[in-house]
C-alpha cells in the first residue's frame, strides 16, 4: 500500500496530513504534480503541464490497495477501477456505487458552463475539512478489505 497524492490541486494542509500519516503507518507517500507546482516531498514525480498529464501519471503509479488523494472525480473513478481507494482532500471516500452519479453531475455542470451558464465553485476550505480528511485517511490506512 502507498498513498499517492494528485498534488496539483491538493491543499497544503491535506498534504501535511498525508506526510504525517505515511510516517505513522510506515507507508510510502508519492506526490505527483506538474512542474508549475513547488512540492516538498521525498518521492515527488514532476510531470509536464499538458492537460491530464499528472492524472495519467497517478493512474500509472496506482495499484490495488493504494490510496489516491484527489478532488478530480474522473481520476477517482480510474483509481477505483484499479482496485485502489480514492479520497478527496475534504475527506470524502469515493465509492464505486456512487462514482457514476458524480461523473454524470460533472458532465451536466460542464454542459451548463459550455452553454454560457454558471455553476457554483468549491467552498472555502475549513478546519473541519482537515479533520474529516484526517479521519478518513486514517480509516483507510487502518482498513483491510472493503469499506463499510
Amino acid at each position: 500500500m502507498k498513498i499517492i497524492v494528485d498534488a496539483d490541486a491538493t491543499p497544503k494542509n491535506a498534504l501535511d496530513i498525508c506526510r504525517l500519516a505515511a510516517k505513522e503507518f510506515s507507508v510510502p507517500l508519492v506526490t505527483v504534480a506538474s512542474f508549475n507546482h513547488r512540492i516538498e516531498s521525498d518521492r515527488h514525480v514532476v510531470v509536464g503541464n499538458a492537460p491530464q498529464e499528472a492524472d495519467m501519471q497517478v493512474v500509472n503509479l496506482t495499484a490495488r490497495g493504494d490510496i489516491v488523494v484527489t478532488q478530480d472525480w474522473g481520476l477517482a473513478a480510474m483509481a477505483l477501477g484499479k482496485g485502489a481507494f480514492a479520497l478527496s482532500p475534504a475527506g470524502r471516500i469515493f465509492r464505486e456505487e456512487t462514482i457514476e452519479f458524480l461523473l454524470e453531475e460533472r458532465e451536466i455542470k460542464a454542459r451548463i458552463r459550455r452553454g454560457g451558464g454558471r455553476t457554483k465553485g468549491p467552498r472555502k476550505r475549513t478546519s473541519e475539512d482537515d479533520d474529516n480528511f484526517k479521519r478518513s485517511l486514517y480509516r483507510l490506512l487502518g482498513k483491510s478489505g472493503r469499506i463499510s
